[in-house]
């Protein structure tokens, strides 16, 4: 319970911030200078692939199951650990009538998980200064400006509110997967009769593929290219996706996955939408990608946690990546979220940009997005702090691969006791650990020391700080061992005393001065158990 409380007031931080900054000057790209001891948390498991690997065998059986009950003529997946492609699998046909069977380079169209490169470019211009996200969509759309808001004190719709899908549109499926063939001059008409709002901008998530057409258009305007060809040239071909497309008509026939409906009892072959090579929507959902590459771009976007100091030289920056992460809209929360085990775990939702968020109580996050389309069903997943993540994709219409991915990751956690990176103490915790022991239990002349902050004796009386640690040392006994201390972040930690009785446990927190200084110390009694 304390976790969630603590997600709720960071989920609520995060959206007040993002409430602040809709509205706020353009932001500037900053060159940032980092500091070389700083120490990203770590796999502590030596035998973490090989426990992963044992896994493979159950995960092809959920997907065999999986592909039997739904009706799938075939599907595809693979699992992505530490940013490579380490097992791969696939079962059924791309072509049904022609027995052509389903392998890691056949192609499938992955509907709306095309939002992710749309979002990515966008970030990309940005990091480039030609655009910002808090810039009024109408700059880079003149005939956004002569739309009518559903009140007089609506905010104009912002890149951002794109990017989140907090524009005010209302959800569109399955009617915007209808418009993927519609052209430059379709869009622009379509804006010209007015858009029909579900809300004002800004107030509340909801989901909208016209909202990731008009960033299409917003990338092809401020790049001076077509948005399929800025997404190609800047990011497909930098991670190798260079089968990737958006036209089914590029591709080799038998790679091209065909799409079915299930129906009557029978599968019946479904029309590919989205004829036309300049679709004005596209960048909502037309994209076509394989197992093979659409893995490179789940290692890239894993490779950007945790922030650490090695060469940046992805499409956009590990930072951008991140960002791109961040549950900036939330969706809601759901006491009652069940895993496919059956297992109950509250869970809160949110949407990134271009991609979703979820997480659940035991602090479990997932990062991803699904894509559905008549005859087509994605999804992709990473948890970020386990290294891990996953890509399926199956030829039938709407298949629900979100839940079998969910389930495949939380089977691998399980199989493989997996443990999220931990964190080792940076420098300067352990400096301030070691000389706060010096003065322990005691407190002499601790006022003349330089390790602690201004705030720290105004608030801390020292005959208090005395009379605690003394009273719990002498209720420890003699002191056995310390522990090494346990960090929440850079400057922040606790370790544990222990005594012969009973244990002690310090927590204490540096304060942004360089060099870091105590502001806030804590002592208590933790009982052995």
């Amino acid at each position: 319970m304390k976790m969630m409380n603590r997600f709720i007031l960071s989920i609520a931080v995060s959206m007040i911030l993002i409430a602040c900054t809709e509205n706020k000057t353009p932001e500037k790209v900053s060159t940032a200078v980092f500091d070389s001891s700083y120490k990203p948390p770590v796999f502590t498991d030596g035998s973490r692939m090989e426990k992963i690997m044992q896994a493979f065998p159950v995960i092809d059986k959920i997907f065999r199951d999986y592909a039997d009950t739904n009706h799938f003529p075939g599907v595809a997946f693979g699992i992505v650990v530490d940013g490579k492609l380490v097992y791969k699998n696939n079962y059924g046909y791309t072509d049904f009538e022609k027995k052509t069977p389903v392998t890691s380079s056949s192609l499938f169209r992955i509907a709306s998980m095309s939002k992710s490169f749309a979002a990515m470019a966008i970030l990309k211009l940005r990091d480039e200064g030609k655009l910002n996200l808090d810039d009024p969509a109408y700059r880079y759309i003149p005939e956004l400006r002569n739309i009518k808001y559903p009140t007089a004190d609506a905010p104009a719709i912002t890149v951002r509110h794109l990017l989140s899908h907090g524009a005010g549109f209302p959800e569109d499926n399955p009617w915007g997967d209808r418009q993927l063939a519609d052209s430059d001059k379709d869009l622009m008409e379509f804006l010209a009769k007015q858009i029909s709002f579900s809300n004002p901008p800004g107030i509340a998530y909801e989901y909208s593929n016209l909202g990731f057409a008009l960033l299409g258009k917003i990338i092809t305007i401020v790049s001076g290219m077509p948005y399929q060809q800025y997404i190609k040239k800047n990011i497909w071909e930098p991670l190798g996706m260079n089968t990737a497309t958006y036209e089914f008509r590029d591709v080799v026939p038998e790679k091209l996955a065909h799409g079915y409906r299930w129906l009557n009892e029978k599968w019946n072959e479904e029309q590919l939408l989205g004829d036309t090579a300049d679709g004005s929507w596209g960048a909502m959902g037309a994209m076509i990608s394989s197992i093979d590459e659409f893995a490179n771009y789940v290692g890239f976007h894993l490779s950007a946690w945790p922030p650490n100091n090695a060469k940046d030289d992805g499409p956009v920056s590990r930072g951008s990546v991140r960002e791109m992460h961040h549950p900036w809209r939330l969706i809601g929360m759901n006491p009652a979220f069940t895993y496919p085990n059956g297992r109950v775990c509250a869970a809160a939702t949110a949407y990134c940009y271009g991609l979703n968020w979820l997480r659940d109580c035991n602090g479990h996050v997932f990062i991803g997005h699904s894509g559905g389309l008549p005859g087509f069903g994605s999804n992709w997943r990473i948890m970020p702090d386990y290294g891990i993540g996953i890509v399926s994709f199956a030829n039938r219409t709407y298949a629900p691969m979100s839940v079998v991915n969910l389930q495949v990751l939380d089977t691998l956690i399980t199989i493989a006791g997996l443990q999220p990176r931990q964190l080792p103490p940076s420098a300067i915790l352990e400096k301030r650990k070691q000389e706060l022991l010096k003065l322990l239990p005691d407190w002499n002349i601790a006022e003349q020391r330089d390790i602690f902050a201004e705030n720290f004796f105004p608030d801390y009386p020292l005959d208090t700080l005395k009379k605690y640690a003394r009273a719990l040392y002498t209720k420890a006994g003699k002191i056995i061992s310390v522990k090494e201390v346990k960090p929440e972040n850079q400057l922040r930690g606790s370790f544990i005393i222990q005594g012969e009785k009973t244990d002690i446990e310090i927590s204490f927190t540096l304060s942004p001065e360089n060099p870091p200084l105590i502001q806030e110390y804590h002592i208590r009694e933790v009982p052995k158990k």
